[in-house]
């Protein structure tokens, strides 16, 4: 399967040597054939074989002919001096043209129905809602915990949009404190080698810390971060100042950590284009990988494959800083357990995150009404959370035929941000709001080794301790405008958007030295370009 995957990756990037020039006859012709042949031997390649869903490696929703068609389109333009086609619309038809306010994140998709509007405000209700203790004479909503760090999903999505790190030191309930230790044993090594586990929980303090509690029990501790500076000369001798973190866990109410425990925190991110996201083929993200660098470019970037929680089978991690979610649905799942200890049909966890180790939480009684299900938030809930959390629509974009936006474009283009932040994706048909868009992410949703900088030593799944997902940087111009600050990567380190590029290391650091070594001019415009996105 690799063969036809990287042949369909370097003919979507054009980056072929030998072929006549770009606007020549015989280019397309050269290109068309390349596409043809591609599309052609990854279907030879996977015929008969048993490939789960999640993992094909063609599109069985477009003819030859519209598999052509996407992959023309989606391949990177080399005209800069007007937008493209389209561009300005970055979440396809559901993108949303409302005013530019802090309510940007919180739009409905432009293309869903009048009655789905209705579906996505009840879904909103419950995004919303502050969930108790049991028990309660609010049946319905009760459940938290017992151990919890926030008691409703915006909480933690403020507004939407992304957390915040700490303030003054202390833990923050929109950045989390993520427990996990890799293998031990050879049956653990064997679970994760099976994609039956991720990681495994610390033995006291489960897979997240939890500062808080319901009545009568203590919250297992806080997250602490202090911050060092350190000094970066530019090529033009500007200076830049970046902040280095350092995390630790204090107050531990039930004994200390695991010595084998690694910490790892992670800032909640936007919820916008998610339902877009879970409709990008799997094998339109799989062309993009290369885990060997074949084409010798210093950018691998690998899937993170994990199992699908309903169908039991191998599939594509796209969710999450380490992409270990398949769908919106299991992540929501994973997010009522961990974050809010409220149990799902997917995640049966009355008691959330509590180890055998906290007697005292299974002591504490759980919230589950019989008369409206098996679990504290009942499959109608998950219903309207997901659904919801997929139509989330992305604002259109700002400024894009801008001289400084225009350049800004070029150089991102021009530096190899574009190698893991891919610009643009066409979405399977089937999915009625999300069916058959061109929208532009600007992200591989691959794994890719970022140095030991940003290392948080924590394997999840495939990923490696220094690999996270590419993230996508749709909406990310918006960040201070929704909320209030702007803070970038996975624990929010960055305060600036070129202070996140300086942060690049492995794989981005060939794209962060460019960034550096540039004039001021050719920063700014690049930050401007990132800023009307």
């Amino acid at each position: 399967m690799r063969r036809p995957v990287n042949l369909l990756r370097r003919a979507r990037r054009a980056d072929i040597d030998g072929l006549p020039h770009q606007k020549s006859p015989r280019y397309r012709i050269y290109r068309g054939v390349l596409l043809l042949l591609a599309i052609t031997l990854s279907a030879i390649a996977t015929a008969g074989e048993p490939v789960p869903a999640g993992l094909a490696s063609s599109r069985t929703d477009l003819t030859p002919k519209d598999q052509a068609r996407v992959l023309a389109v989606t391949r990177p333009t080399t005209d800069f001096t007007k937008p493209e086609q389209f561009e300005l619309m970055q979440g396809g038809a559901g993108t949303s043209e409302k005013d530019v306010n802090r309510d940007a994140f919180s739009q409905s998709s432009a293309n869903i129905t009048f009655e789905e509007e209705g579906t996505f405000k009840l879904g909103n209700a419950l995004f919303r809602k502050n969930w108790v203790s049991s028990p309660s004479s609010t049946q319905a909503s009760d459940g938290l915990g017992p151990l919890f760090n926030e008691r409703a999903c915006q909480n933690c999505h403020l507004k939407d949009g992304r957390g915040r790190p700490p303030e003054g030191g202390i833990g923050s309930s929109s950045m989390f404190l993520r427990l996990a230790r890799d293998a031990s044993n050879a049956e653990e090594r064997a679970a994760l080698a099976d994609h039956k586990a991720l990681n495994f929980p610390d033995p006291i303090y489960g897979s997240q810390l939890q500062d808080l509690a319901v009545p009568g029990l203590k919250g297992e501790g806080r997250m602490r971060v202090e911050y060092s500076e350190e000094k970066v000369t530019l090529g033009d001798g500007s200076v830049v100042s970046l902040r280095k973190p350092t995390y630790t866990a204090e107050g531990l109410a039930y004994g200390p950590l695991d010595p084998r425990t690694t910490l790892s925190p992670r800032l909640t991110p936007p919820m916008i284009g998610l339902g877009l996201i879970e409709q990008i083929a799997p094998s339109d993200i799989l062309a993009h990988a290369d885990p060997d660098d074949r084409d010798g470019d210093g950018i691998s970037g690998r899937a993170n494959i994990v199992r699908d929680a309903l169908s039991g089978e191998p599939t594509l991690g796209r969710f999450g800083w380490k992409a270990q979610a398949a769908s919106i649905r299991q992540q929501a799942a994973d997010a009522f357990a961990g974050d809010i200890g409220i149990s799902t049909p997917e995640e049966p966890k009355h008691w959330g995150d509590c180890t055998q180790a906290e007697k005292a939480c299974f002591a504490m009684p759980d919230g589950v009404q019989q008369r409206l299900g098996t679990a504290e938030a009942p499959p109608p809930v998950m219903d309207l959370v997901t659904f919801y959390s997929q139509n989330l629509a992305v604002p259109a974009r700002r400024d894009i035929g801008t001289r400084q936006v225009l350049a800004g474009k070029k150089q991102f283009y021009e530096m190899g941000c574009i190698s893991c932040h891919t610009p643009k994706f066409v979405t399977m048909r089937g999915n009625k709001a999300q069916a058959f868009q061109l929208i532009w992410p600007y992200s591989d949703f691959l794994l890719h080794d970022m140095g030991e900088d940003l290392a948080d030593g924590q394997r999840v799944g495939e990923a490696s301790g220094s690999e996270w997902r590419t993230p996508p940087l749709w909406g990310i111009g918006l960040t201070a405008t929704v909320n209030g600050n702007s803070f970038y990567l996975h624990d929010g380190r960055a305060r600036t958007l070129a202070e996140a590029i300086l942060r690049h290391g492995g794989e981005g650091r060939k794209a962060r030295d460019r960034f550096a070594g540039a004039a001021a001019a050719d920063r700014d415009a690049l930050i401007k370009f990132l800023e009307s996105l």
